[in-house]
């Protein structure tokens, strides 16, 4: 969600600041700000909607400052406006926040009863004035925040920039990212690796409650209660990792067109690719030969993923799985004793949802694992075992490469709780790894279907509602496919069972009505056809993804047909989400709308 920044400098930094800035864009935004210290004062400029808005005011009102912060907002109180945007200012300070303050109502009644007057509409501006109210009493900046710290429930991370002050700055977190790193006679403060990644790549990481004070050559750290501590230095990789479109469009399409090469890497972290055998990363230890039952928790595109590792570890591994949504798992109140393994999916590692499932699985007293996309995340940090996916920086909001390496760590990790287990000889899972190991090539020849996707999307464009039908491994396909329309096309689209058809959804069926049917020649094929007749039957505009086998069945002759490459049924799921993607990007772009940054969403959605 939000990005923050901060830079102490003897140098001018607002420009750097929107530098960082642009790099946190992938984070999902609607307004944007700087704060610096002019003259002795502080001087803001904030500004509605992207960047550029905000790099425009800047050019027509220089600042010259040595020391600021910078902020993206993504709205949760109140509403997209300038008036909402951060920073949010008093006559002793401006601050930045990520996160939600979840009392921020009691608190904003009390200071309002002060005689206290708000500005907007944000939790965020209740912090402002709460630290504000604690100067005003005497207290230095630090000792101020701490105490206003302690009145604060919620998640956040913060940054304080001080008027009349440019010798230093104030970070502190609790619950949600925020790192620092070191410069040459300069510090700064960012809420991800990446923010910091033009100026430094010696980070460290703040952990929960810790609270910052950064001055030019210094950076001192507090935990909670207010005693120093050390964080250890960390040489980030962000800064080599950083990309931009190249000669894409959109970050999206740059990244459904990565898939073949990360995939691959994926692949080699879980297979020896010398051996044929199966194996864990380095970061994780886990004996699947004790592990009879699961718990599996994600939230949006990697719960899709996580239910499709359902079926993987059920099928192949024989091990029952229990699946929730990350946002219910703790509140289900599910008994967990004979769980051995809770497992979680996420891209970013730092989904709050997700963070607050796994520490209460290890409150519980559970093993946990997590497959996540960013190794110096928070749940990398927290959980047992790291399970990493290598889909590099994923900058599109849509997620596409990094749910394609998530179902191959799931599949080969599935055929490692197999053998483990004693449920796959070793000859069957050479077999496996070496089926694994095509992914790449047919991803490949997938993404050679993108000029007649382009050619379906042009009708679907044209529509208001879609389903999106699947069984077996392709029922969370369905549901992914349904995700990725709605979300980057804004088109209203749901995913379901195939055999759920006729309990429900058939009554939508008419002219109207697109209706994109998963089904490659495998099990469950004739029964999938048979609902592909009654979608016919009423009308319904049938596009139906099927390999060559399903293909000459020609169930109906009335439907627009692609043509998948054949493969086997564990392939499926990765190699059948590349037309869906590109489906979702082509309606996308023929209707207009911001592919790599869709209204409403975040990448990294960091609050509950």
């Amino acid at each position: 969600m939000c990005g923050i920044i901060g830079i102490v400098s003897s140098e001018p930094v607002a420009e750097r600041l929107i530098d960082s800035l642009k790099r946190l864009e992938y984070r999902g935004y609607d307004s944007a700000g700087i704060a610096t210290i002019e003259n002795g004062s502080l001087s803001r400029l904030r500004a509605e909607g992207k960047l550029i808005n905000l790099t425009n005011k800047l050019a027509e009102n220089p600042r010259l400052g040595t020391i600021g912060i910078g902020h993206t907002r993504w709205a949760t109180h109140g509403g997209p406006s300038e008036p909402n945007a951060h920073p949010h200012q008093t006559k002793l300070l401006s601050v930045v926040h990520n996160g939600i303050i979840e009392n921020y109502r009691e608190l904003r009644s009390e200071l309002e009863a002060d005689g206290t007057v708000f500005e907007s509409q944000t939790d965020t501006e209740t912090v402002a004035h709460l630290v504000t109210r604690e100067m005003s009493s005497g207290r230095p900046p630090k000792e101020a925040v701490q105490q206003a710290l302690a009145r604060l429930e919620g998640a956040f991370s913060l940054a304080f920039l001080f008027d009349g002050d440019e010798s230093q700055l104030i970070g502190a977190r609790r619950g949600s990212p925020l790192v620092v790193g070191d410069g040459d006679g300069e510090t700064f403060l960012g809420s991800d690796a990446i923010a910091l990644s033009p100026f430094t790549d010696r980070i460290r990481y703040l952990e929960e409650g810790d609270l910052a004070v950064l001055t030019r050559h210094c950076i001192d750290v507090f935990d909670e209660l207010g005693n120093p501590v050390d964080r250890a230095v960390k040489r980030s990789t962000s800064k080599s990792h950083y990309v931009d479109k190249g000669n894409y469009r959109h970050f999206m399409l740059k990244e459904i067109y990565e898939q073949p090469e990360v995939i691959g890497h994926t692949l080699g972290s879980f297979v020896d690719l010398t051996t044929g055998k199966t194996r864990l990363p380095a970061s994780a230890s886990i004996d699947f030969s004790s592990v009879k039952r699961m718990a599996l928790s994600a939230c949006g595109t990697g719960f899709y993923a996580a239910l499709v590792g359902r079926y993987y570890f059920e099928r192949y591994a024989r091990i029952a799985c229990d699946l929730d949504v990350a946002s219910e798992f703790r509140y289900r109140e599910s008994p967990l004793e004979d769980v051995d393994l809770a497992l979680f999916v996420s891209q970013s590692g730092e989904t709050a949802d997700t963070l607050a499932s796994l520490r209460h699985a290890k409150a519980e007293g559970l093993q946990t694992a997590a497959i996540v996309n960013v190794d110096e995340s928070t749940i990398a940090r927290e959980t047992d075992h790291v399970l990493p996916t290598l889909a590099g920086p994923e900058i599109g909001v849509a997620s596409t490469k990094a749910f394609t390496c998530q179902l191959m760590a799931l599949a080969a990790l599935s055929i490692r709780a197999g053998v483990a287990r004693g449920r796959i000889s070793e000859a069957q899972e050479m077999e496996f790894t070496k089926t694994l190991q095509e992914t790449p090539r047919l991803v490949n020849e997938a993404l050679h279907l993108e000029d007649q996707i382009d050619q379906l999307s042009r009708e679907m464009a044209t529509k208001k509602h879609a389903l999106f039908l699947g069984r077996g491994f392709s029922y969370p396909l369905a549901l992914e496919g349904a995700l990725k329309l709605k979300e980057i096309s804004y088109i209203h689209a749901e995913g379901y069972a195939a055999g759920e058809l006729k309990h429900g959804p058939i009554a939508l069926i008419d002219d109207t009505m697109p209706v994109v049917v998963i089904a490659p020649h495998d099990r469950s094929f004739e029964k999938t056809a048979s609902n592909v007749q009654e979608v016919a039957a009423r009308g319904g505009d049938i596009i139906l993804l099927t390999d060559r086998k399903g293909a000459e069945a020609k169930v109906v002759d009335e439907a627009h047909t692609i043509v998948m490459p054949r493969m086997p049924e564990i392939l499926t799921p990765i190699v059948y989400s590349i037309p869906l993607q590109l489906l979702a990007y082509h309606t996308a772009v023929q209707m207009g709308t911001d592919v790599d940054q869709p209204r409403n969403l975040a990448k990294s959605v960091t609050v509950e």
